[in-house]
């Protein structure tokens, strides 16, 4: 290894004394160390602006449904439904300033019960929620996995229950919520806020340029017409009716008794239990309360 070494340095200096007394080798010799240099520059940046920031990223994704599983001691996963509800959290999020923070979604909470569940050590599942709800499929999507959790799934109201949200928390085993939560929100809205005056006040024109009847209806910067406005009515009824549904359902409640109090309002937590919404009154200290007698032992859990 020591002779092939010195040779290749040999070479080397052979070729700078050369380069240093012809042009020609005087150029070249440039433009090796230029295509070093730059070889370096590459190397550095992808190490610190590619590889980097990728790792960071992946073991930040994984550790949304693996962080409260990863301790041995853990025999309660505690998992978060904070803010607004949607189905997936976009790649573009971390740049995008129009996205809403303060969001969640069913594919990491999918996630995070199926870790759960893989997961000898855990006996029980808190899903803590503080949120006004979102997507109505978000929220059936996990409601789907809680009733399909093998090991039981305790919900824990703090301020807001509501829509989308109280939805997926509707097949829980257990619901505790104070007596000052705001609970339920049985309904669906499509509102938005129209620019139609605006624009013509600006002197704004929209030019429509759009195949099918009814391809840009919705659309805030055009006339809603009432052809496009009973479409969109009649998605939303048929999304109330499948919430109502699933809220008879899962609370086992009679259909007619949900329907009279579906009106899109929430109620608070006292309330709420006379209706049938929640089980209990209570906080995160009555929820471990419940839990040592259901798993038979003092809870320990990890968020």
């Amino acid at each position: 290894m020591k002779k092939i070494f010195n040779k290749i340095n040999d070479r080397w200096l052979n070729f700078r004394k050369w380069s240093d007394n012809n042009i020609f080798g005087y150029l070249i010799g440039n433009i090796v160390k230029l295509v070093f240099t730059l070889a370096i520059f590459i190397l550095i940046f992808y190490s610190l602006f590619i590889i980097g920031p990728f790792k960071d990223k992946t073991s930040s994704d994984s550790s949304i449904s693996d962080s409260s599983t990863q301790d041995p001691n853990c025999n309660v996963a505690g998992i978060n439904l904070h803010g607004s509800l949607v189905t997936y959290i976009p790649n573009h999020a971390d740049n995008d300033t129009d996205f809403n923070y303060d969001s969640v979604s069913s594919e990491n909470i999918l996630g995070a019960i199926k870790s759960a569940n893989d997961n000898p050590n855990i006996k029980s599942i808190i899903l803590e929620v503080d949120s006004g709800g979102g997507s109505p499929t978000a929220g059936e999507e996990i409601a789907n996995a809680v009733k399909g959790s093998g090991k039981p799934v305790v919900a824990l109201i703090r301020e807001v229950g509501a829509s989308a949200s109280y939805w997926a928390i509707s097949s829980a085993s257990k619901i505790f919520a104070s007596r000052n939560s705001n609970v339920g929100s049985i309904g669906v809205t499509s509102s938005y806020l129209s620019n139609v005056q605006k624009n013509t006040k600006d002197g704004l024109v929209y030019e429509q340029l759009s195949v099918g009847k009814y391809k840009d209806s919705g659309s805030a910067n055009k006339p809603l017409t009432q052809e496009e406005r009973n479409l969109f009515m009649r998605d939303n009824l048929i999304i109330y009716q499948n919430f109502i549904e699933a809220v008879s359902t899962n609370r086992n409640l009679p259909i007619e008794k949900v329907k009279s109090f579906s009106d899109g309002s929430t109620v608070l937590g006292s309330t709420a239990l006379k209706l049938g919404l929640i089980d209990e009154i209570g906080g995160l200290p009555e929820v471990e309360q419940y839990l040592s007698k259901k798993i038979n032992e003092k809870p320990d859990i990890c968020w």
